[in-house]
């Protein structure tokens, strides 16, 4: 069954938001990401249609349209969006105690703001759409290795985020 393009954009528009939300860190530029892709994406949905999966094609227009937005503020500006956070990871399925959830969610939110927007959409990558290294590489044109190597980094630089916070906690508590 053919599925036409307002069909799609109704059905997966939830999902595009969600995806570009954890991609930018920001609600207003994912919409504006979203809206562009969307806009892209009616243009070209007859040749989208017809490939295996047109929602892993839309998406990686997301994602492409995320490394190559051009609002230097985009990468850094970080807004309170812990309560979003964790809907969607109500959305998801997560249990747990709302404010100890928006609390964490904002620590995590603001440690990766601070990661380049390549190293940030391998995390995204990763550990939000949970695809392996291959699959990462594939959609952003380079090698396993590299996709490894930004993961890596990335990781490292939250571990390093996380320590002064860790040892601030520790102080309040003694």
């Amino acid at each position: 069954m053919v599925v036409n393009f307002e069909q799609f954009a109704l059905a997966r528009l939830p999902s595009l938001l969600r995806y570009a939300v954890v991609l930018t860190g920001d609600r207003e530029l994912a919409q504006d990401v979203v809206q562009e892709v969307l806009a892209r994406a009616q243009v070209k949905w007859r040749r989208i249609v017809q490939v295996d999966s047109p929602e892993a094609y839309v998406r990686r227009m997301v994602l492409n349209e995320y490394l190559s937005w051009r609002r230097s503020w985009a990468t850094r500006h970080v807004h309170a969006v812990g309560e979003r956070l964790v809907e969607i990871d109500d959305a998801r399925g997560g249990v747990h105690d709302h404010a100890d959830g928006v609390v964490e969610a904002d620590e995590l939110w603001n440690r990766l703001a601070t990661l380049g927007r390549r190293q940030r959409a391998v995390l995204v990558l990763r550990y939000y759409e949970q695809l392996d290294d291959e699959a990462i590489a594939d959609l952003l044109g380079c090698s396993p290795v590299t996709v490894r190597s930004h993961a890596s980094k990335a990781l490292k630089t939250l571990r390093l985020n996380l320590e002064p916070q860790a040892l601030v906690h520790t102080k309040e508590k003694s």
